[in-house]
């Protein structure tokens, strides 16, 4: 080998190294800031967890797997801090491995849990599954789709008062209907879901709520439109409408949280926000910002503990797996 191609093989190795160091220093940088605010962290059996809810009754954390074939865990006290918690993992269903389990609801009145499941990788399969709280005995399991043509990801649900669930599909752009006892009963389509342009399609619908006045409230990730969509009765599909967003872009919002009837908490990266509305969610307006500095660990839902955001970060870091609940403060 000539001394030339040794020197020139050594300089691209050279500049590999150099261009691969930069990445892994600002990850490092990132992982050393400390947030601002209350920061609790856990140590997981996973790398991925999608969503965190704060179940009041239970008094804990709950959080889903959305690798490692999917589950539902809980976080318990450790003996090394009260801000450091121990994932147990109270359900993995071997009738949804190898599926990613998503955002959930809690549904206090009938202490039951409703889960999104949906197949991360190929998006051939989605799933809603309810899950007793105390006992953790499935209650139904029902099938949105499977291999079908038309691809699907079951990402998140919402619940209303007489338990009907919910389930926005963030690749085909709709809204699954299930009834109290797991019956698929209708799905919402609307050409409002499908904005110009492939790219703003990419993640579609994703963090739903239920709105006590009859409606839902859903995001879609890529375009950062906000639905409004009145469920009370009729064509629920002629009920979509744009909400008229003012004071900020809604692009890259993930989960949704109320904090009452008239604010709504989007996480998402790089920052998240809160919203307000005063005439109904007809409009509203983007009033405050919060970033953890974790852009690295990307933010997908919020939850609210004795009045107190935290934002869930899906990537966990470190041999232990260690995943963060940040305090969001706007």
């Amino acid at each position: 080998m000539s001394p030339s191609c040794c020197s020139g093989k050594c300089s691209v190795a050279l500049s590999f190294l150099i261009l691969s160091a930069v990445p892994i220093a600002y990850l490092i940088s990132l992982e050393r800031a400390v947030p601002s605010t209350h920061v609790i962290s856990y140590h997981s059996s996973g790398f991925l967890r999608e969503c965190a809810k704060w179940d009041d009754v239970g008094r804990r954390f709950l959080v889903s797997y959305m690798d490692g074939g999917g589950g539902i865990g809980e976080l318990v006290p450790t003996k090394y801090s009260e801000d450091v918690l121990e994932e147990v993992t109270l359900v993995k269903d071997v009738d949804l491995a190898g599926n990613s389990s998503n955002g959930f609801v809690i549904d206090r009145h009938r202490n039951r849990l409703l889960l999104a499941v949906g197949d991360l990788i190929g998006n051939q399969y989605s799933a809603l599954v309810a899950y007793d709280l105390s006992t953790w005995r499935r209650l139904f399991l029902t099938v949105l789709s499977s291999h079908s043509k038309e691809i699907s990801y079951a990402d998140d649900v919402a619940v209303d008062a007489q338990g009907n669930a919910y389930v926005s599909d963030a690749k085909g752009g709709k809204i699954w209907i299930v009834d109290v006892n797991g019956k698929l009963v209708y799905t919402i389509r609307s050409p409002l879901f499908t904005p110009p342009r492939w790219y703003n399609n990419f993640v579609s619908l994703n963090g739903i709520v239920y709105h006590p006045d009859g409606f839902l409230i859903v995001i879609h990730t890529f375009s950062g439109f906000l639905f409004k969509i009145d469920v009370t009765n009729g064509d629920i599909s002629s009920k979509v409408t744009l909400i008229d967003v003012s004071g900020g872009s809604l692009r890259f919002g993930d989960g949704l949280e109320f904090l009452s009837p008239t604010k709504i908490v989007v996480a998402g990266s790089p920052s998240s926000k809160l919203v307000e509305s005063s005439d109904g969610w007809r409009t509203a307006s983007v009033t405050g910002w919060f970033s953890s500095g974790m852009v690295h660990r990307l933010v997908s839902s919020a939850t609210v503990k004795e009045g107190r955001v935290y934002l869930n970060h899906i990537v966990g870091f470190g041999s232990k797996k260690r995943h963060i609940l940040v305090e969001a403060v706007f």
